[in-house]
């Protein structure tokens, strides 16, 4: 029988925890190794490295990066080809354009022998678009190349389709406006931190900022043409993004019947905390990995509807988490295509439906 590798490439915000989530998880989810490669020998990523390592994942490394690996006394035992060719499934976690690059460089080469390649939100058209529970139906046996959405497409894809679509999947949707307040960097980064709000600027006539296009691109591959537009600006804190939503529908909702929409969805949690920080907070202290792996966290109170039709309030973003299910999702429909929905049963534990 043919062995299941999956092989993640990047150790970043999305990489590491979505390595120890797999490994946590290897045997509920039917895989039998795990594998990641490491671009650079860093002295203080080396902690980060050896617990991966501990967990059962097999390193990676570039043929002339062996012995500075070596230095920090990190042992490798894959190449960089080596390990990508072997593999069942390749999940790409590096920074932005560089799974392009891999794609041309690598992935082309070893396609014949690798079910299927992912990309994370960054790397637009590298593949069919994906977000777990939004276009699950979609994919199809000649998807070799798949685009993980962002974060903020997640949140909005998600509000979008639990609100506006009936359980039915009928479009109830007149026009969704969004606005994107995100954090500044990410708690683990040093660079790009910002001194005080800064606004974005709309690059797109038709949607405004990119989180409306990708989420119109992710629904069109399920036949819907989404009237959708976004804004975006950074403030500057490092705790989660914020995002602001106003859906009119072409029918009118009761409140009553908003909330048992958003509670019925497993991947929407429900939160009455109004500051970034603590909701940050309950993740570290409770998620795995101190991430939240659901799609959005709403601000209950914020909730209001106008002339009956008008949908309006603010959710949190869990910025890597909810990339993260879809990353597991998308490889386990790689490895199990007709039994994946059963194996990815096994992390339902890990979502909260009250923060």
């Amino acid at each position: 029988m043919e062995r299941k590798i999956v092989h993640v490439i990047g150790t970043g915000t999305i990489g590491e925890p979505l390595i120890g989530l797999l490994c946590d998880y290897q045997h509920q989810l039917g895989i039998d190794e795990i594998t990641f490669h490491k671009n650079s020998a860093l002295k203080h990523d080396r902690s980060k490295v050896i617990d991966l390592l501990q967990r059962g994942a097999r390193l990676a490394v570039d043929n002339h990066k062996i012995n500075d690996f070596k230095k920090l006394k990190i042992d490798s035992d894959l190449r960089t080809e080596e390990a990508i060719e072997r593999a069942s499934v390749v999940i790409d976690c590096t920074p932005k354009g560089i799974g392009h690059d891999n794609k041309l460089k690598y992935y082309q080469k070893f396609s014949r022998h690798v079910k299927g390649f992912l990309a994370q939100g960054s790397e637009d058209g590298f593949g069919k678009k994906y977000a777990r529970g939004i276009n699950d139906n979609a994919l199809t046996p000649e998807d070799k190349f798949i685009q993980i959405v962002s974060c903020n497409t997640h949140n909005i894809s998600c509000l979008t389709k639990t609100i506006a679509f009936s359980e039915d999947s009928n479009n109830n949707l007149d026009k969704g406006d969004f606005i994107c307040i995100r954090r500044a960097n990410d708690i683990s980064q040093e660079e790009s931190f910002i001194p005080a709000p800064k606004v974005g600027i709309h690059e797109d006539e038709k949607f405004g900022t990119h989180h409306a296009k990708d989420a119109h691109g992710l629904f069109s591959t399920i036949g819907e043409d989404l009237n959708l537009y976004s804004s975006a600006m950074k403030v500057n804190s490092q705790y989660m993004h914020i995002l602001r939503f106003k859906l009119s529908l072409n029918e009118s909702m009761h409140i009553d019947d908003l909330k048992s929409s958003l509670i019925k969805n497993p991947l929407i949690a429900l939160t009455t905390k109004d500051i970034t920080s603590s909701v940050f907070s309950f993740g570290r202290d409770h998620g795995h990995y101190g991430r939240i792996l659901n799609q959005t966290v709403i601000v209950e109170q914020s909730l209001s509807i106008n002339n009956g039709n008008e949908i309006t309030g603010f959710c949190f973003t869990p910025q890597d988490g909810n990339s993260i299910l879809s990353s597991i999702s998308a490889t386990e429909w790689f490895l199990y295509p007709h039994s994946y929905e059963d194996k990815i049963q096994c992390l339902s534990k890990l979502f909260f439906n009250n923060i």
